[in-house]
């Protein structure tokens, strides 16, 4: 049986040494590029796996390490590169964390507009490899849709480069997308250039409580507003008491959800959507139940962005689905006896879920069979990111076997042939 207090969670590994249960041989810490490629050649001469690590937030994705070897902690290269801001773009060092990198923009009235969790410690290095994204992926996409450029290191501790430092690249194969979420399996990125957006003027969430019963129409109804949300994510009765409540939102009912829709743009047209979406919704009986704006917003935001990080999940897992049919995973996930936190990013058709408390082995594969049956029924699939290290030989850490894994093997054999490169961790035991 898990339980919280023995299963430490990924955001708790900061001063952790291991890498999901497995001891590295030495880890080591270059502060610059050069380094990087010398103790990744020097690996590779003898063999030895390497397994890049930034701030720690994301330590336990996938499966276990197969074999031995050196980490590499990236957190020394984080070097401003260029920052044209006219430009909207800018070339920075993998080992930047997140909320520096955001801190840089604001000075320009910039960002880039992809949530991250933990971002005082996630390196932008890391969020690229593990393909995060958060609540506004409705609005704005994924890491995918902002990389026009990278450096990586590969097996032979030669820095490689695809893309570019402008926005109309040239033609040709786009590699840049292709190590975005190949979980550091096809090489170590050094240095990214990222498209960036405008800040908006004004951030507006507003919160409507929602029955079970009514939430497929409220969610058919939300994908045909005229409005232009962001964000529209769930929670579930337990997620908001928890998420929420330094915020003071309104619960729903029991067994019940809380609706978030957000907004972002010029303060006109946020007022103009707010109030369009509201009259939008009077037909289902519905009012905004509480309005977070500017200031107010960021909070909920950032405890949105962070949900997948509790500090006590004994077991937490993703689902995707055709937006369509996700009421019916959520519905699902909801009727489960543990004490399951949900959020639900409905636009995008993403589920997070943690179970709470006590769990065992079997109820935990039960509980992801019923889940991933669903999600692959409804064209989705399902990952686990955080359980015991002793349960993943036999959970669906990736969900269900892909048809394409050969063509995932075939691609590390070319860009990694020597094998080096997080070995075992990813998709198929890539």
């Amino acid at each position: 049986m898990a339980r919280p207090d023995e299963s430490t969670h990924l955001s708790m590994n900061e001063t952790a040494s291991t890498i999901d249960g497995l001891e590295p041989l030495r880890v080591l810490h270059p502060q610059s590029v050069t380094d990087l490629g010398e103790y990744t050649r020097d690996a590779s001469k003898d063999a030895q796996a390497v397994y890049p690590l930034g701030g720690r937030t994301m330590v336990g994705y996938g499966f276990q390490p197969s074999r031995p070897g050196i980490a590499v902690d990236v957190r020394g290269l984080e070097r401003i590169i260029d920052y044209p801001a006219r430009d909207m773009t800018i070339t920075v060092q993998a080992g930047l964390t997140i909320a520096k990198l955001q801190e840089i923009l604001a000075v320009e009235n910039q960002r880039l507009p992809v949530d991250v969790p933990l971002p005082d410690r996630a390196t932008l290095g890391g969020a690229l490899a593990v393909n995060v994204s958060g609540p506004r992926r409705y609005g704005f996409g994924t890491f995918r849709d902002y990389v026009i450029g990278i450096s990586v290191i590969n097996d032979q501790g030669q820095e490689t480069k695809a893309g570019g430092r402008v926005v109309k690249n040239v033609a040709g194969y786009d590699l840049c997308k292709l190590y975005v979420g190949s979980l550091g399996t096809l090489g170590i990125i050094t240095q990214v250039t990222l498209k960036l957006k405008p800040r908006p003027e004004r951030s507006t969430i507003i919160g409507l409580a929602c029955s079970t019963a009514q939430l497929e129409a409220l969610l058919d109804a939300l994908q045909r507003t005229r409005t232009r949300p962001v964000c529209i994510t769930l929670l579930n009765d337990r997620a908001t008491g928890t998420l929420l409540e330094p915020a003071q939102a309104a619960l729903p009912e029991k067994e019940g959800w809380l609706v978030l829709v957000g907004f972002e743009d010029n303060a006109e047209a946020v007022a103009w959507q707010v109030q369009q979406l509201q009259a939008e919704l009077s037909s289902f009986g519905l009012a905004a139940c509480q309005e977070w704006t500017d200031a107010g917003a960021e909070p909920i935001w950032r405890a949105l962005t962070d949900f997948p990080h509790p500090r006590d999940a004994a077991l937490s897992f993703k689902a995707n689905i055709l937006p369509r049919h996700i009421a019916a995973l959520a519905a699902l996930a909801a009727s489960f006896p543990e004490r399951l936190h949900l959020q639900v990013h409905a636009g995008n058709g993403i589920l997070h879920g943690h179970v709470m408390g006590d769990l065992t082995l079997e109820r935990a594969q039960t509980m992801l069979r019923s889940l991933l049956e669903t999600a692959t029924a409804g064209q989705g699939n399902l990952i686990v990111y955080h359980c015991p290290p002793s349960w993943k030989p036999v959970l669906p850490i990736w969900g269900a076997p892909r048809a394409d894994a050969w063509l995932m093997r075939a691609i590390k054999q070319k860009l990694d042939p020597c094998g080096i490169f997080n070995p075992g961790r990813f998709v198929d035991g890539i």
